[in-house]
């Protein structure tokens, strides 16, 4: 049976670490401050909210929320983003998405200053990403693939990995994290053919489509490590699943992620040690 690759742990750890700058940061007067942009009240806004929240707080690091209402204009949304970002005590400014469809997205992305985009929102942060170069921070959940990998001890330096996802929010970010640490990354997507095939030859499989249950035992083999990202609504079940079905894989492989209790647990800690690496860069 598979050993479970619970994220709390690593989340513990990544949030003492966090937690040691912030103090540092106070002991010279600069108090690391994240603000939430949200548009409306979705549940899964609600929940990342909170939990952002209880992370950061945890860490140190002040939190403000702002909330507009699911009708507001344009103009609203980018004249808070850009107050936000001309104000010096804000650290990081995270914009929750998607926004709701009269919105455009890329304008409201586009007002967030790029050394305050803490969620790779801009495309300066994602070219910072692909290109393996420059300032800008990863997606959270991107970079929470790799630190989980990294306290688990799973070897990357010439690895084969299969990503199973292209997004710009999870799938090619993480390939390029991937490919950066020298793996030889295969990325996958709906015109893949013989999909378990090429999931079957990898090291380490990372499921980032967003399709309940998509990857079974047909897709993996003995001595892989499997990666689910995926966060799926079972409305027959009324609960989370990801985009691996477990209970078929778990029998097979070597270690796989659990959903929840995984990547997602992560993805806040990584959040904080953005907001505090960008309150770094102010006293540089």
């Amino acid at each position: 049976m598979a050993e479970l690759l619970r994220g709390a742990p690593v989340a513990k750890a990544i949030v003492e670490d966090v937690a040691a700058r912030a103090a540092r940061l106070a002991d010279a007067g600069v108090a690391p401050r994240l603000a939430l942009v949200r548009v409306g009240a979705r549940p899964d806004d609600l929940a990342y909210e909170r939990g952002a929240e209880k992370r950061c707080l945890a860490a140190g690091i002040a939190v403000e929320r702002r909330e507009l209402p699911e009708g507001c204009s344009q103009v609203e949304l980018e004249d808070a983003l850009s107050e936000l970002c001309s104000r010096a005590d804000v650290h990081g400014v995270l914009l929750f998405r998607p926004l709701p469809a009269h919105l455009d997205e890329a304008a409201a992305c586009a007002a967030i200053a790029a050394e305050k985009d803490v969620d790779a929102a801009t495309p300066a942060s994602l070219l910072s990403t692909l290109a393996g170069a420059g300032t800008g921070f990863a997606p959270c959940t991107a970079e929470a693939v790799i630190a989980l990998l990294d306290h688990y001890g799973v070897e990357l330096d010439g690895a084969e990995v299969t990503v199973v996802g292209r997004s710009l929010v999870i799938g090619r970010p993480v390939s390029a994290l991937l490919l950066a640490r020298n793996a030889t990354v295969t990325t996958c997507h709906t015109h893949t053919r013989d999909l378990a095939a090429c999931c079957r030859r990898a090291d380490v499989v990372v499921a980032a489509a967003g399709s309940p249950r998509m990857l079974g035992a047909e897709c993996v083999r003995e001595g892989q490590v499997v990666v689910d990202v995926g966060i799926n609504w079972d409305e027959s079940e009324g609960r989370l699943v990801g985009d691996v079905d477990l209970d078929a894989v778990a029998p097979v492989v070597l270690a796989a992620t659990p959903v929840p209790g995984g990547i997602g647990s992560i993805t806040t800690a990584i959040l904080a040690r953005h907001v505090v690496e960008a309150a770094e860069r102010t006293c540089r």
